[in-house]
């Protein structure tokens, strides 16, 4: 099959379609297979544009370690593929649903973003379809405006058709240390001392309590004693209590998360035993999690007295314990996922999500479905400004509650204008703050 000849048809046929949706007024926005974005959204009079078909990695080069995929494509795919040349992604996100455009178009991140910075970093040029049906190429030296502006802009400047990603070798296992420690000030030293040396291949956390966290150290191996099974019975987050040492395959170990969504298939009963033999693998993985949870909420009506809260906050990791004593102390959600992350290049700025290129970041997962607070949002607007006074920044994938001006000045609304009048001029695409904060 001529794959480039397909996605050339694809990118016209899709070009047709966005021509068609402008003439309607709306804004439009994009129809997907599958969505990780956590906010309510209302859409009801957005027209949506068909890009499910550009959802194949259209080819890979083993030699110069660069991937050719299109924006609508899986990590569960793009993985697949890669690993065939026994290579991967050099950041792949947790959960196999998430596409490579909206982990570039968001801030995607994962346990080698110590090494290799955020998702965005991994990538040397991209395709963008824009409002105006224009398709421009960009890279560091072509439109490097947009290039560098398109990380955090979440669809409101154009929506990825195509890119280039480089890839890192890859072995068949790797071996997994569960360091254990007692106290936030000796575990947030080893995360600095390690991301100093940028070794092994994966670090990433999770926090138990305020006197049981653990880091984990992963590591390429050529050969295994043997491995373990995260995909039915076994429960992945429960072994790091359990195991100083573990052994997974490397796709194992790539989609260690999704069989439960890290803990979040507790809320789907989905980690008692009889459940998961019920369901068999087939369905334990975040698709079928995301498929319950959109069905839920379209059924149930809010009675307000729970809040969701499903974030992820960047703190600077001088006040990451600040930032987990907080969590612990007034949100109290646990287990905590810690990923820490640094710039693979520190001369390079992405404006609309900027963070101090000269430091470790620490980026702190937390999900769960708590009692609610005096006011709608209390618990997560609580979040918001404690991230803010420690010098931290938090994903838009999920509900945000800043009123404008505040959001302006974490996300840079004067770099955000000068690309949006470029960019989309006619305004086809909601802006960043209608659709992250307005839920649209």
């Amino acid at each position: 099959m001529d794959v480039y000849g397909e996605h050339e048809r694809k990118r016209e046929a899709l070009v047709a379609e966005l021509a068609a949706a402008r003439n309607g007024g709306s804004p439009v926005a994009l129809s997907k297979k599958t969505s990780n974005l956590f906010r309510s959204r209302d859409q009801a009079g957005a027209r949506k544009i068909n890009a499910r078909g550009l959802d194949r990695v259209l080819h890979v080069d083993p030699d110069r370690r660069i991937a050719d995929v299109e924006g609508m494509t899986t990590y569960d795919a793009f993985v697949a593929a890669t690993l065939r040349h026994g290579l991967l992604p050099a950041v792949v996100p947790q959960l196999k649903t998430i596409t490579i455009g909206g982990a570039v178009s968001g801030v995607g991140i994962e346990s080698s973003s110590f090494r290799y910075g955020l998702v965005h970093e991994t990538v040397e040029e991209m395709e963008i379809l824009l409002g105006d049906g224009r398709i421009v190429r960009c890279s560091s030296t072509v439109n490097p405006d947009l290039f560098h502006g398109f990380a955090n802009s979440y669809g409101t400047l154009g929506y990825v058709l195509r890119m280039n990603v480089r890839l890192v070798a890859a072995r068949p296992f790797v071996h997994l240390t569960h360091e254990r420690f007692g106290e936030p000030g000796a575990f947030f030293a080893r995360i600095a001392e390690l991301c100093v040396e940028r070794r092994p291949d994966f670090l990433d956390g999770v926090v138990f309590s305020g006197r049981e966290m653990y880091l984990t150290l992963g590591e390429f191996y050529d050969r295994a004693p043997g491995v373990s099974d995260y995909t039915y019975l076994g429960i992945y987050y429960r072994s790091i209590q359990r195991k100083a040492e573990d052994w997974l395959s490397a796709k194992d170990y790539i989609w260690r998360w999704d069989t439960d969504w890290f803990w979040c298939s507790k809320q789907f009963h989905a980690q008692h035993p009889i459940v998961r033999m019920l369901a068999g693998r087939r369905f334990l993985n975040s698709r079928t999690y995301q498929r319950i949870m959109r069905f839920a909420a379209r059924v149930q009506s809010n009675s307000g007295a729970t809040e969701s809260v499903i974030q992820d906050v960047d703190i600077p990791i001088g006040n990451g314990a600040a930032f987990l004593d907080f969590l612990l102390r007034e949100i109290r959600i646990t287990p905590i996922w810690i990923c820490p992350f640094q710039s693979f290049d520190p001369t390079v700025k992405f404006p609309l999500y900027a963070l101090d290129p000269n430091q470790v970041h620490v980026n702190f997962g937390f999900w769960d479905v708590i009692r609610a607070g005096p006011e709608p949002g209390y618990i997560n607007r609580a979040v918001e400004r404690r991230a803010l006074e420690l010098g931290g920044k938090k994903g838009l994938y999920s509900t945000s509650y800043y009123d404008e001006e505040t959001f302006w000045a974490i996300y840079d609304k004067d770099c955000y204008d000068a690309l949006k009048k470029k960019y989309d001029p006619g305004g086809a695409f909601l802006n960043l703050y209608e659709k992250c904060v307005g839920r649209k």
